[in-house]
């Protein structure tokens, strides 16, 4: 890269200022997006299940995530990565397509009507209200409930823990060898973390996918560069089918598409800022981090005309951040490798679970320091906290944990007499929280 270039990008991000530099913000980019690469193949076959085409989702998948990731950086200039939700598509796809029978087309459509009330509560610093409103202890709980979760998706991808009839989740019997390749990537990083190598994540990560293909457990790729498939059967049907959202079943869909991409983004962006050090414990909403959350709702209007499922803020990002990343140079470099893949798809089937489980158990141990943060010593603290960090592990949910730590808090307050210090806006998320999973059980009936 040309010393020009470099001043240019140091100037247009500011990175001095940010304590980085461009080589740190492109390792931490390229690490978030070989963590969080999954989901172009994931969100395929996800959606394919409710009759749309893989390969237009696949590269809808891809552009969604360029989107974001651009609207993170430029707008923002924040390293936090934006795709397509793999939560949010399997509610796309099977309760609101399969279970409720609505053509994929319409439920398009009512996201594109749910990504716009997404963009005026963001405009309007709704958000950004409720975010400033959440107390320190609470938020310091979403910063480590999102930890354990990446932990546990870690472990659970990299095929560390499996189901169990008697106790749900038990360790893996260790028989399949693609577990042993997850075993070498933890313990080969853990090492490059201890004595402090440069690029320890991306280097596990490389070793680990080059000791896969040298012992058969990932395959080579047949082909180096891929034909973009075609966009066309879903580009636009979000817009064509805008007439068909206007019944009452749909108003009930957009509002969960809402509510829950609202309060997903919301929490895991509050998480990955305490992680990065933007937010201090009692301070309030930086400037920034507002328009990480615009940045979102940008997202989630593109995937829904592109033709896919909900956006939302990547607890991957933390990779990302852990290995340095403080600046939307990092969320850049992740929206350049989403566009080179459109082209080199067939060399990310390199980077398999297997190879990125590693990261999320390490960073998960990172993230959980804050609960050092909290004080246990108060019931309305510790309780609201616990809930929180427990709920998104266990209900697989960052959206449930938060929704459940801030009801959990709001009770505890009234029923010790403290209502008058629980502001207005808590109230309405405790309200507006119960709706969120009232709706989504009568959905899934």
């Amino acid at each position: 890269m040309s010393k020009s270039s470099t001043n240019l990008l140091e100037k247009t991000f500011d990175l001095r200022a940010n304590k980085t530099n461009v080589r740190q913000e492109i390792i931490a980019g390229t690490t978030t997006f070989m963590a969080m690469s999954y989901i172009l193949f994931v969100n395929p076959n996800v959606l394919s299940d409710a009759g749309m085409s893989k390969g237009a989702v696949f590269v809808a998948t891809a552009l969604a995530a360029i989107v974001g990731c651009l609207a993170t950086a430029f707008i923002a200039n924040y390293p936090v990565a934006i795709a397509p939700s793999l939560g949010s598509n399997a509610f796309f796809a099977y309760t609101v397509v399969l279970g409720m029978k609505i053509p994929w087309q319409t439920a398009l459509a009512g996201i594109f009507v749910a990504s716009i009330l997404f963009m005026l509560v963001t405009v309007f610093k709704i958000r950004e209200k409720i975010i400033n409103n959440i107390p320190s202890d609470l938020k310091s709980a979403i910063a480590a409930g999102i930890g354990l979760f990446v932990a546990f998706v870690g472990l659970q991808n990299g095929g560390l823990l499996k189901a169990d009839s008697s106790t749900l989740l038990t360790i893996t019997d260790f028989h399949n060898p693609t577990v042993w390749l997850t075993i070498f990537g933890l313990v080969f990083t853990l090492i490059l973390v201890t004595l402090k190598v440069p690029a320890n994540f991306l280097l596990g990560m490389a070793a680990t996918s080059v000791v896969g293909i040298c012992t058969g457990l990932i395959k080579m790729p047949h082909h180096i560069v891929a034909t973009v498939p075609s966009l066309k059967p879903t580009f636009g049907q979000a817009i064509f089918h805008l007439p068909n959202v206007f019944t009452p079943q749909m108003i009930t869909v957009i509002l969960i598409f809402f509510l829950v991409a609202f309060f997903d983004t919301t929490g895991t962006v509050v998480g990955l800022a305490e992680q990065a050090g933007f937010i201090k414990r009692g301070e309030k909403v930086p400037p920034r981090l507002s328009k990480t959350l615009l940045s979102d709702a940008f997202a989630m209007t593109g995937s829904s005309i592109f033709g896919s499922s909900p956006t939302a803020a990547y607890v991957e990002s933390s990779t990302g951040i852990a290995v340095g990343g403080r600046t939307g140079l990092t969320s850049l470099t992740v929206a350049v490798l989403f566009a080179a893949s459109l082209f080199f798809s067939p060399l990310l089937g390199v980077v398999t679970s297997q190879v990125t489980a590693p990261i999320m158990i390490i960073v998960g141990s990172y993230m959980v320091t804050s609960l050092g943060q909290i004080d246990w010593s108060k019931f309305e603290s510790s309780f609201p906290a616990f809930v929180t960090i427990i709920g998104m592990p266990f209900f697989y949910d960052i959206a449930y944990g938060f929704a459940f730590g801030v009801m959990s808090y709001v009770l505890i307050m009234v029923c010790e007499k403290k209502w008058r210090q629980v502001h207005p806006i808590m109230y309405l998320a405790f309200f507006v929280f119960l709706f969120l999973l009232i709706a989504m059980n009568l959905a899934h009936y």
